[in-house]
């Protein structure tokens, strides 16, 4: 795979991993004992390669042909299936699933880097396999050994593909509110009844069965969040030999029109509605997940995963954008030097420009940064599944809590403002459709609404997640964050400065949390969440950069500078803004408490 591709930057990815992450120290533990870097990098080539082959030469053509209804069927650009079909021959979607279950048992960090390379390329076709493997995770921690041989096994060889169901017209990300419900049955399955709304992949025709994760509420049940249970629901009942059989009761209501990503199908899905009836009660036939009412429970952990795999996703799409317009700022040449005084010497590329370089500059911080957090997670996620003590895996939990939401909503809220940059750096041409950036842009725009929203992303970060355990999780954040300040202060020299601009900044940010903890006012409390959320995010970022600053240590070769360069960037420009978000923050000010939305 050529280090010059515009989809990511091989180099930093090697950077990332090895350098920095020490991914093959991963290869002690006995789950990972197999592999070795030779293996990492051989997954990595084949997933490159298969990205700028497969995926990446329709990604326009999804964009400009989205799926259309035919005779009630959803028809997609073959090429999408010849790319899924293609990736799963890899046995990628299997990658970090046990050997037992068909897994290749690949540490997640780098499974994460794959992933990358095909949103990078073109993340509409890869949400059905994002979709497909979270949906198989899930059901291989909560479902049973019957689930797992007739939904999970069939989904890691491609045949089968996932969803998740649990937004309704009613009821979007407040799922108390849900209305679907399930009715038991003699035979032990149960029928289904209801609406789902933005069902990301509800509906096509990429392989034998579709398999739904529904949310659905119990008649009898509690009340809220705690009567609801999961379902597997596939569009097509399982035979005993383990294919497609009869029709469930599914049924396509309808697709909506997204702005992005409109190669993925999103659907309206009624359940219930008579029409394919297998036989006996009415109803979409659905099979309990694990136990009654501990549905949100369990669904919380594909929604994790696909939080963690939204931000990824921003973070390729925002990456993508920042290589083509580097590309294009070398290459376009346009106006001249502040010190060029003859009207008639050569133009110079637009990187020549110092305004210029501050876009480009700041498209590298907010793309690098978050790939290196996404990859950080991911690391986590290993060291946590082989924790060998109690301990330690409730340490690593407590971290990735406390990250998930920034995970999410920091790559999505700045990769986006990198595309935004990417098209101010083309100009003209960047808003025009005849170049990618455009794309990008719009497809990056659903990033903040995916899988909550930045409101409610700031809302679950300092509501809930800053105060789980008296303030543990924070406290971990704290910790490993003061380990990197302890090894810049070591170091010396600029290394240490930029450790003291961070713990300044920590400082006050944990003043703060205290301080807006301690009001007994839930609305006053919360009315800045996600003020909070985007200063807590770039002071992980600033602590990210300088992890890379310290790994980037004193080589001379560009990419080292070049880390470097951009962690004093990021410090100057980019963390002093935290300050008087905290300024504002611990006055609780309730501006948007008290405003009357009949004065909107």
């Amino acid at each position: 795979m050529s280090p010059q591709s515009l989809l990511l930057s091989r180099n930093d990815i090697e950077f990332l991993l090895y350098d920095w992450l020490d991914v093959e120290a991963l290869t002690s533990r006995p789950r990972f004992a197999d592999h070795s870097r030779e293996t990492f990098d051989a997954v990595l080539d084949v997933c490159a390669d298969l990205a700028e082959k497969l995926f990446a030469p329709h990604n326009k053509k999804n964009d400009t042909h989205e799926p259309v209804l035919v005779d009630g069927k959803v028809r997609l650009n073959p090429e999408v299936k010849v790319a899924l079909d293609a990736l799963a021959e890899t046995g990628v979607l299997a990658a970090t699933a046990d050997a037992e279950a068909g897994g290749l048992q690949l540490p997640q960090v780098v499974q994460s880097a794959c992933a990358a390379w095909f949103a990078a390329a073109n993340i509409a076709t890869w949400s059905y396999a994002m979709l497909t493997i979270a949906n198989a995770g899930l059901l291989l921690e909560h479902g049973s050994p019957e689930q797992v041989d007739k939904f999970v096994r069939p989904m890691f060889e491609g045949r089968f593909h996932g969803t998740m169901c649990l937004s309704e017209p009613q009821a979007g990300s407040s799922l108390a509110d849900i209305t679907t419900r399930a009715e038991p049955q003699a035979d032990g399955t149960y029928r289904i009844f209801g609406n789902k709304m933005w069902i990301s992949a509800g509906e096509h025709d990429l392989g034998e069965n579709i398999v739904h994760l529904v949310l659905a509420k119990i008649p009898g049940g509690p009340a809220g969040v705690k009567g609801i249970s999961l379902f597997v629901v596939p569009k097509y009942l399982v035979e005993d030999d383990g294919k497609a059989g009869a029709r469930n009761d599914v049924v396509l209501a309808g697709l909506n029109h997204k702005m992005g990503y409109r190669g993925t199908t999103n659907t309206v899905l009624n359940f219930g509605e008579g029409v394919h009836l297998p036989g006996g009660s009415p109803g979409a036939v659905g099979y309990l997940v694990g136990e009654p009412h501990r549905g949100l429970t369990y669904m919380f952990r594909m929604m994790n995963e696909a939080r963690v795999g939204v931000g990824a996703g921003a973070t390729a799409l925002g990456y993508t954008g920042y290589l083509k317009s580097l590309d294009y700022a070398r290459t376009r040449t346009q106006g001249r030097a502040p010190s060029a005084k003859d009207p008639e010497s050569p133009q110079v590329p637009l990187a020549e420009h110092a305004d210029v370089r501050r876009m480009l500059l700041a498209q590298k911080s907010f793309v690098e940064g978050a790939l290196a957090l996404i990859l950080f997670c991911g690391k986590t996620i290993d060291e946590q599944r082989t924790a060998t003590t109690a301990e330690e895996r409730d340490r690593l939990t407590l971290l990735l809590d406390i990250l998930t939401p920034i995970a999410k909503s920091w790559p999505a809220q700045w990769c986006l403002h990198a595309n935004d940059l990417a098209i101010q750096i083309h100009g003209g041409y960047g808003y025009t459709r005849e170049y990618d950036v455009e794309q990008h842009y719009r497809d990056n725009r659903l990033n903040p609404i995916h899988e909550g929203t930045h409101g409610i992303q700031g809302i679950d970060l300092l509501g809930r997640k800053t105060t789980i355990a008296g303030g543990a999780a924070l406290r971990e954040l704290e910790s490993l964050i003061r380990s990197t300040l302890d090894k810049a202060a070591a170091a010396g020299g600029e290394a240490a400065d930029l450790g003291h601009q961070l713990d300044v900044h920590l400082h006050r940010l944990i003043e703060v949390t205290r301080q807006v903890n301690t009001e007994p006012d839930a609305a006053l409390r919360l009315a800045n969440a996600s003020l909070y959320l985007e200063a807590t995010g770039h002071i992980v970022l600033a602590w990210i950069w300088l992890e890379q600053f310290l790994a980037a240590g004193t080589g001379e070769d560009h990419l080292r500078q070049g880390k470097r360069h951009t962690a004093r960037y990021f410090y100057r420009y980019e963390l002093p803004r935290t300050q008087p978000q905290l300024d504002l923050l611990a006055t609780l000010d309730p501006t948007t408490v008290e405003c009357d939305p009949a004065w909107l």
